[in-house]
């Protein structure tokens, strides 16, 4: 996953702004919770797959829409976003 690694290598030159490139949030999609742009899936989904030991080839063939761009951007997010991903995990495991 060479492609991945490069992005990732990438990131701590990033700004705030554009870490959150790839991640949006509107409201009445995913309950405004933050997603990868052209989809429905929630970065705290991805984020709770990858600390139940979900792979990234396992993710990536789980949502064929998602590129490894699309898990970059979402780790991207966790990391600048922590407190906020953690409560809508928590949040979504005692619903």
């Amino acid at each position: 996953m060479g492609a991945l690694r490069e992005v990732e290598d990438l990131l701590p030159s990033l700004t705030r702004a554009e870490m959150a490139q790839g991640v949006e949030s509107t409201p009445g999609v995913c309950g405004g919770e933050p997603r990868i742009v052209r989809t429905r899936i929630p970065v705290w989904t991805l984020e709770q797959a990858r600390r139940l030991g979900v792979t990234e080839e396992d993710l990536l063939r789980a949502y064929p829409a998602l590129c490894a761009e699309d898990l970059a951007n979402a780790w991207a997010y966790v990391r600048s976003h922590r407190v906020e991903i953690e409560g809508q995990i928590r949040d979504n495991e005692s619903a």
